[in-house]
């Protein structure tokens, strides 16, 4: 069992993972979109806006309004364009959200704190959520009939509340619940980098216990790939990956460890 997590941001690229996607079956996929979010918001007058927690993760900050860019630019665009070009490729792909069948369920952060002008504020009036649980049998029941599961936020509160949860720790999250072998999380870099701006100095493995270190090298959004990649194994997953998106067959290519494990 594998759980691919599919970046959305730029310089991603989505057709070599997708063209992948058939050889590596039983499979769920899933994706973000977080450069879509910020071109509809745009559009609709809704631009994105993102604050800095005082340990340095970088989260959308994700209002009313901003909820509904999401739900629309994830769970309608991007879901569903990616289900059709799956389907053009002769896969059975299945279409869902964390909304569908409780798949999964957050509890919106309300201690949220922020880092504005050198001054930590409470972030208020913020619909994302923290995962609260999993429920496999939406997956399990399409795998078993043959359907590659597509899956994005948003999710929902125990009171029926959609709220926007981070797509790398739902990845992490599902891959936890189908007691998945391998967590690979694909991004427009190639792994954790102890250079940003150097792409040859990447980190090639750490072991989950020992994360400190190596979240401390782990900036912007970054830190939520490590963050992610360390709860699956901490939780049961066999490894995480943190690999780049454009490589010639990425997921096989970060299955052999072109990339960052986490152990």
């Amino acid at each position: 069992m594998l759980v691919v997590k599919l970046g959305g941001a730029a310089g991603n690229d989505a057709d070599s993972v997708l063209d992948e996607l058939p050889r590596h079956q039983p499979l769920v996929l899933v994706h973000g979109g977080s450069e879509e979010v910020d071109r509809l918001g745009e559009r609709l007058g809704a631009p994105a806006r993102y604050f800095t927690s005082p340990s340095g993760t970088v989260s959308r900050y994700t209002d009313p309004a901003g909820m509904e860019v999401l739900t629309m630019a994830l769970a309608g665009k991007v879901n569903t364009g990616l289900v059709a070009r799956l389907q053009g490729k002769g896969v059975r792909a299945f279409g869902l959200s964390g909304l569908d069948g409780g798949l999964v369920v957050g509890r919106r952060k309300e201690g949220a704190r922020a880092v504005e002008n050198g001054r930590t504020v409470r972030v208020t009036n913020d619909y994302s959520a923290a995962i609260d649980h999993v429920d496999p049998r939406p997956l399990t029941t399409l795998l078993s009939a043959g359907y590659l599961p597509v899956v994005g936020p948003p999710a929902l509160t125990a009171t029926g509340e959609t709220v926007n949860v981070d797509a790398d720790r739902m990845a992490a999250a599902i891959a936890v619940a189908l007691h998945a072998d391998a967590l690979v999380l694909l991004s427009n870099v190639p792994g954790l980098l102890r250079d940003p701006s150097d792409p040859t100095s990447r980190v090639d493995e750490f072991v989950a216990a020992d994360s400190e270190p190596f979240l401390a090298l782990a900036h912007g959004r970054m830190r939520k790939k490590v963050l992610a990649a360390c709860e699956a194994v901490r939780q049961g997953v066999g490894r995480s990956i943190i690999a780049a998106s454009r490589a010639d067959d990425p997921i096989a290519a970060a299955l052999r460890g072109q990339g960052t494990v986490v152990r």
